[in-house]
């Protein structure tokens, strides 16, 4: 819950004077994340120090705090210690109910429930049986691809596991796990398969995982399993996708939400039926030709995904909109099985909104898109999109496995278990980037320099809490705290910094970035730190949050739009991206939106100031964006925080910075600066103002890396795919400005049209398409012209041109 405006700072002097002068003792069973009379089960009362007595005791803190969403992970509530004879229910969503237990510590352990969604998942848990559930939580569910493989088990060799049957493939199978993971002796293993039930796209679709058989029972829990498979008896084997599960020997078979351990997804070429191993390229196509007809009878997903990017720069500077493929990643050493001759593969983050379809890009060592059209290693968009997309729940929106079912099982009949390529291709088309329009880029780093969406830049270093962008269209408001910067002898510099932006659109999380006191980078979810020890890439309610190792924090709103904070030099850099159709809808210090710098110093009253304002005026445009208590989305969990930035001016009207620092001759830190900045001026400036060369140098690298980033995000002409001619061939697949693709005819035919086509600023193809005819001997026509005279060869040749103009018809129909 978030705690803003007039009802924080109320309740913060109401609650600090009503603890300090009464002894009401408000409990927190049932109640975290509330606010109560004299007390806060919020999560912002341990730093504040006006929690309920029993907050740590109802508000649980668990380890780990994520898992798969096929579930079965055991988890340990840290902060609450339980009685023995307690019998534990963990219910989740309100509805799901798994069996918890005891420790011998004293410590209760949930084991968390089968999903068929991803995010944040509240919980509740009952020490009696399940009559009542006053302690609660959250777990975070994850993409079953992107827990660690520590906590799956192994398919030793997947590829034979998949492979299984086809030629030259088969013998024993090996599956390994991590033994400690399960408190037994002996286990069970099970086989699960994934199916999708009733009409597609409507309300009876449903997702299912289902217990099939159990391969082995009553085995040594010893981490370790072979065996050579058979053919699944009954209607097992015509289950052609879904995964193993290990268990306790001694729980029944297929019993829901209990301690396990499962594999990757994977198809189960192993145990399909024998017409597969007698002759798995026929029973492949079959598959193949079955799904085509399905498909047919499927609408066009096609029609309302996002158009790939044009060049691997752009795919991968469009990160409000774009990721990697973990499949095909050029930091990984571009290992991409289903894109042969590519380096790098994105996904668009967000599904298409009424069919729930994902859109890839795949891009070669030259940084061209890959087409299917041209290769089978080509860009393929999906019908389910890999990460699903909210609500969840129903089909095509699982996570993971809609894709695999409608997708990727659909990939192996037709282009690894069989030649017929062509028929997934011609389903699976890639799209190319003639309608692809690039973001728009602003940013803000060092002791606040501004480059705002049209690229005007200045510096703007006032102390308090500002609005950065927001828009109307969909609610976006990105806001900025900056706070005093410090001189190397600790000393306050005329001068400040971002410290902390915080973010939201529409309904969705609130997202706070910030240095700590301590000077720790930390994000917040709805006020709650959050630790990035176990996943770095989170589905949160309106956004996805990922970040990297080092540190880097982005986030890609549902609208496309994408903000990105990196920790450098002791503060925040900033990059916000928006797509096109936020041009004029947006305001703030990063301006409006509309391609024209001239209006970008608009104040709240809409009423503009002249680029060449001076920096005292600058300063007082960048004031009058300083927001109110009551539209803050920043967390004050702290003294400092409140009093400098809740209780005092959002704009700290008596803080004076320095608006021209003075490059002294005399002062040995010039020569320096000198050599580090050249001609870059916030280089300059910020070495001046702070005394640190590693402040100005890191501002430098923030200057260089956003001019980069603008020039990667600059718009590309593409003239689309060309095909090669009927009976022909062309050479090249780049079909951006200034290509050029050559055609030519196979032996026995020539060529008619243009032999050479370039892409032009238009966005046309010069020339005329190339059409490949049939040669016409013209020593046979003279021969048989003597033998039957004028009138014969005129005859003839008539035929000649009525038969080559039929001929290019077909071409053209073709």
């Amino acid at each position: 819950m978030k705690l803003i405006g007039l009802d924080f700072s109320f309740f913060i002097l109401t609650t600090l004077t009503a603890l300090r002068n009464a002894g009401a003792q408000d409990s927190c069973a049932n109640r975290c994340g509330a606010l109560l009379g004299t007390c806060s089960c919020q999560v912002t009362c341990q730093s504040l120090g006006i929690c309920c007595p029993d907050y740590k005791e109802f508000c649980l803190q668990i380890s780990p705090y994520s898992g798969s969403l096929m579930g079965g992970k055991d988890f340990l509530i840290n902060n609450t210690a339980f009685n023995a004879s307690s019998v534990v229910k963990c219910r989740f969503k309100q509805q799901i109910i798994t069996s918890g237990y005891v420790a011998k510590d004293g410590k209760a352990h949930c084991i968390s429930p089968l999903l068929y969604e991803t995010g944040f998942i509240p919980f509740e848990v009952s020490t009696d049986n399940g009559l009542t559930f006053p302690y609660s939580g959250t777990w975070l569910s994850v993409h079953h691809s992107k827990v660690s493989d520590g906590e799956k088990c192994t398919l030793v060799n997947e590829t034979k596991w998949q492979y299984y049957g086809t030629p030259n493939t088969g013998g024993n199978l090996t599956l390994t796990w991590t033994h400690q993971t399960l408190a037994a002796t002996h286990v069970n293993i099970e086989v699960w398969g994934y199916q999708e039930t009733g009409d597609s796209y409507s309300e009876n679709w449903m997702a299912e995982w289902k217990y099939l058989y159990t391969l082995e029972r009553e085995i040594p829990n010893t981490g370790q399993f072979s065996f050579i498979p058979v053919p699944a008896t009954g209607n097992y084997n015509t289950w052609d996708f879904g995964l193993l599960r290990i268990i306790p020997s001694n729980y029944f078979d297929g019993q829901s939400n209990i301690a396990s351990i499962w594999s990757s997804e994977h198809a189960l070429a192993w145990h399909l039926e024998k017409d597969f191993r007698n002759d798995s390229n026929a029973w492949a196509t079959a598959k193949c030709i079955e799904w085509d007809k399905k498909e047919e009878l499927l609408p066009n997903f096609m029609k309302e995904i996002i158009d790939c990017p044009c060049t691997l720069a752009q795919a991968r500077a469009d990160t409000g909109r774009f990721h990697t493929d973990y499949g095909c990643d050029i930091e990984k050493g571009s290992v991409c099985t289903y894109h042969p001759g590519a380096v790098h593969c994105v996904r668009a983050i967000q599904a298409s909104p009424q069919y729930g379809a994902g859109q890839q890009c795949c891009y070669d060592s030259t940084g061209t898109q890959i087409l299917t059209h041209d290769s089978t290693g080509g860009s393929t968009p999906d019908r389910g999109h890999d990460w699903g997309s909210p609500p969840f729940l129903k089909p095509p929106r699982i996570p993971g496995f809609s894709h695999w079912l409608y997708d990727v099982i659909s990939f192996y009949y037709c282009c690894l278990w069989s030649d017929n390529c062509d028929f997934y291709m011609k389903r699976r088309p890639s799209s190319d980037c003639r309608t692809y329009r690039p973001p728009r880029a602003a940013s803000a780093f060092g002791d606040p320099h501004f480059l705002t969406f049209d690229g005007l830049n200045f510096t703007f270093n006032g102390l308090g809490e500002y609005t950065l962008v927001e828009s109307n269209l969909t609610s976006l408001r990105v806001q900025g705290r900056t706070q005093q910067a410090h001189l190397p002898d600790g000393t306050g510099a005329q001068g400040t910094g971002l410290s902390a932006v915080a973010m939201q659109e529409n309904s969705s999380d609130v997202i706070e970035v910030r240095y700590s006191e301590d000077l720790n980078l930390e994000v917040l979810l709805n006020q709650r730190v959050l630790s990035f020890s176990e996943q770095s890439w989170m589905d949160l309610k309106g956004l996805f949050l990922y970040s990297t190792p080092d540190q880097n924090i982005t986030v890609m709103f549902s609208s496309g739009s994408g903000v990105e904070i990196r920790g450098s030099g002791g503060f925040l850099t900033l990059t916000v991206l928006l797509p096109e159709k936020f041009m004029n809808h947006t305001q703030g210090l990063f301006g409006v939106m509309n391609g024209n710098p001239e209006d970008d110093y608009t104040f709240k009253n809409k009423t503009t100031m002249s680029v060449h304002a001076s920096p005292q005026q600058v300063f007082e445009f960048g004031a009058n964006w300083a927001i109110e208590n009551g539209t803050s989305l920043f967390t004050y969990d702290t003294e400092f925080l409140l009093n400098s930035f809740f209780y005092g001016e959002k704009h700290n009207a008596s803080f004076l910075p320095v608006f021209s620092p003075y490059e002294d001759p005399a002062d040995p830190l010039v020569e320096e600066m000198v050599s580090l900045c050249d001609s870059d001026p916030f280089c300059r400036f910020d070495v001046l103002t702070t005394r640190s060369l590693q402040v100005g140098n890191s501002t430098r690298l923030s200057h260089q890396n956003h001019k980069l980033l603008v020039e990667h995000l600059e718009p590309v002409i593409s003239c689309g795919w060309l095909d090669h001619p009927t009976n022909g061939s062309k050479n090249g697949t780049n079909y951006l400005l200034g290509s050029t693709i050559n055609f030519a005819c196979n032996p026995g035919y020539e060529l008619t049209g243009s032999q050479q086509r370039t892409c032009q600023v238009s966005g046309a193809w010069s020339g005329d398409p190339p059409h490949c005819r049939p040669e016409t001997d013209i020593k046979q026509v003279i021969l048989i012209g003597s033998v039957f005279g004028v009138v014969g060869l005129a005859v003839l040749a008539r035929l000649a041109y009525l038969c080559r103009k039929e001929s290019v018809r077909k071409e053209q129909n073709a």
